[in-house]
């Protein structure tokens, strides 16, 4: 596996956090702790306030009340760009990759909008998906569902954030493409921290070194997946 990042994963840390779409509130005092290099997996019905959390944390949303912190330091009143230059990296449900530029060229503005002017940053991100080398002169937007999730987690290793946030990235993809998703989030333990919302629940129980379940904006659930009941998780992500 090669390096994919340059600086020690961090410590993801989130208090007390609220947000409310006008009177109606969506998240409820949630609360997180991400050991550096661990991977967190947060699952819940669709609803339940995932994304919400993600967009909070990324700064494209305001969170009503509490705290978040990556290493300490205190993101809560960054905005999105100043959070992601602080090593915090999203890769968004849908995967927003520029559909009108290529391959490469997705992969260097995101470089390049971090400072990273040199290759080595791009070349340790598409080692880790190298199909893509494949598809280097191809606009994104001719890629197929599953290339282009391969491009938007390959696009936001690519500045070497110390902790990644994504937003089912198991969703519509193709099964030989969910298991090199799979590796890419196994070899990346220890590296890079990793928060992972998904619905599909077996996948998460396999990358996560804990879980967190979230209903009606609400933790219900937090622990070891390896030991926490099959039935309360099912119960709580059941459609």
């Amino acid at each position: 596996m090669t390096q994919a990042c340059a600086s020690p994963p961090a410590r993801l840390a989130v208090e007390g956090l609220d947000q409310h779409y006008g009177s109606a509130q969506v998240l409820r005092g949630i609360g997180l702790d991400v050991e550096p290099g661990a991977c967190l997996a947060v699952l819940g019905r669709n609803g339940a306030g995932k994304t919400t959390l993600l967009r909070c944390l990324t700064g494209l949303i305001p969170e009503s009340r509490g705290r978040i912190a990556l290493d300490g330091t205190e993101l809560t009143r960054l905005s999105p760009d100043r959070r992601a230059r602080s090593g915090l990296a999203y890769v968004p449900q849908g995967r927003e990759i520029f559909p009108d530029l290529t391959v490469a060229e997705n992969l260097r503005v995101a470089a390049r909008a971090h400072g990273l002017e040199r290759t080595d940053a791009i070349d340790e991100a598409v080692a880790l998906f190298p199909a893509l080398r494949g598809l280097w002169h191809r606009p994104g937007g001719n890629l197929s569902g599953g290339q282009q999730q391969q491009l938007a987690i390959a696009r936001a290793l690519a500045t070497r954030p110390r902790a990644l946030l994504l937003d089912e990235p198991t969703e519509g993809i193709q099964p030989s493409i969910v298991a090199a998703i799979e590796a890419v989030i196994a070899g990346l333990k220890g590296r890079i921290t990793v928060l992972l919302v998904e619905q599909y629940l077996d996948f998460a129980l396999r990358v996560a070194d804990s879980v967190v379940v979230l209903s009606r904006g609400s933790v219900v659930e937090r622990g070891d997946p390896k030991v926490l009941n099959p039935e309360a998780l099912t119960r709580h992500i059941a459609v």
